[in-house]
């Protein structure tokens, strides 16, 4: 289902995406293209206050919008001019018609329409490009794997792939998804989430090796905390699931298979299938299952997409809960945006002209 919602004014206390040194960076143009820079000084000293209809829109189907929400606190916070030292601020000369978080894109459909004088936010189409871009990936590359892991856990533990600051927005994205995890404080800091996570291999190699005295401290330490242990350190993820699982019984929630994608187990050493696959998958069920832990999950990990998801699924293994990394920052989803209006009157390059925005 698609929505729509046209407004002058918004509470502005309700907003919590972008930080106060942030707000100030973007009003001084600092993210700015500077050909943006310039025009808006252009129709400044030229008393230009023509108003226009900008139309904002993505060439993919079946994309999952994410940024919205943002490019209207940007807008509000950042549309305007400086006059001397001071910021005057003109959002309330701006009507803004916008589809939300969540809505499903068709190619070329608008997903922001923009009308006001062009000068008070010229300089803001750089960030607001830039921010529907990278959400609306994240947020899309989430879904698709969600979709393929068909109602089972899909965990977000891209936090490594990209520079830090990108994490707050990102989890976001996540999470707009359907993400049922993500790994960083950061992550959850635009909505009310909670980090999950394993036993990192770092933990196994300061114990030498020892997966089973890792895992036990970890539960001395974090005993309400659901202990999930990478059981893939000695590349032999059936005899470390096993050890494990008999010595800690039922404090263990699950197992997480994250070998790499150059290596073969040595359960399997005779396919030479290398990664964590569907037949040493099998083999951890069944041997968990032999022992009596019927209870202990199967998490995977390492070198996963959507493609492989639907391909586990559709060969029905025996994974509880997904989790991907890098595949869901991969890809590109670039927002194009064009004046379509102006002074109320169509005008726009050629190929290019006003659509409405629907409503549901």
């Amino acid at each position: 289902m698609r929505h729509s919602f046209a407004h002058r004014h918004l509470r502005l206390d309700t907003m919590n995406f972008l930080t106060n040194d942030a707000i100030d960076r973007i009003r001084r143009d600092y993210y700015s293209a500077v050909y943006f820079h310039r025009t808006k000084e252009v129709l400044l000293a030229e008393k230009n206050f023509t108003p226009v209809t900008m139309q904002i829109f993505q060439r993919n189907n079946d994309v999952l919008l994410c940024g919205a929400g943002e490019v209207v606190e940007l807008l509000q916070q950042a549309t305007g001019y400086w006059q001397g030292r001071k910021w005057v601020n003109c959002w309330k000369t701006l009507e803004v018609k916008t589809l939300t978080d969540g809505d499903t894109l068709r190619a070329k459909e608008p997903v922001l329409h923009i009308t006001g004088p062009y000068v008070y936010f010229a300089h803001l189409e750089s960030v607001y490009l830039g921010i529907l871009a990278r959400r609306t990936l994240v947020a899309t590359n989430v879904r698709r794997a969600v979709d393929a892991a068909g109602g089972k856990p899909v965990m977000f533990f891209a936090d490594r792939f990209d520079y830090f600051a990108n994490q707050e927005g990102d989890g976001y994205a996540a999470h707009i998804g359907g993400a049922a995890g993500i790994c960083t404080p950061a992550h959850r800091s635009w909505w009310n989430g909670k980090p999950v996570g394993t036993i990192p291999h770092a933990l196994i190699a300061i114990n030498n090796g020892d997966t089973v005295k890792a895992a036990r401290q970890f539960v001395k330490h974090y005993p309400r905390v659901p202990l999930i242990v990478l059981v893939d350190y000695h590349n032999d993820c059936v005899r470390t699931a096993l050890d494990v699982a008999n010595a800690l019984g039922k404090r263990i929630w699950g197992m997480r298979l994250d070998t790499s994608q150059d290596m073969v187990d040595v359960s399997v050493a005779k396919t030479k299938e290398a990664g964590v696959t569907p037949e040493v998958v099998r083999m951890v069920r069944s041997a968990l299952d032999s022992k009596g832990h019927n209870h202990v999950k199967i998490v995977v990990s390492g070198g996963f997409t959507a493609e492989k998801i639907m391909t586990f699924e559709n060969a029905h293994v025996p994974v509880n809960v997904y989790g991907i990394g890098s595949w869901f920052l991969k890809g590109n989803n670039d927002f194009t945006a064009d004046i379509v209006k102006v002074h109320g009157k169509p005008e726009a390059k050629v190929g290019r002209r006003f659509h409405a925005i629907h409503r549901s």
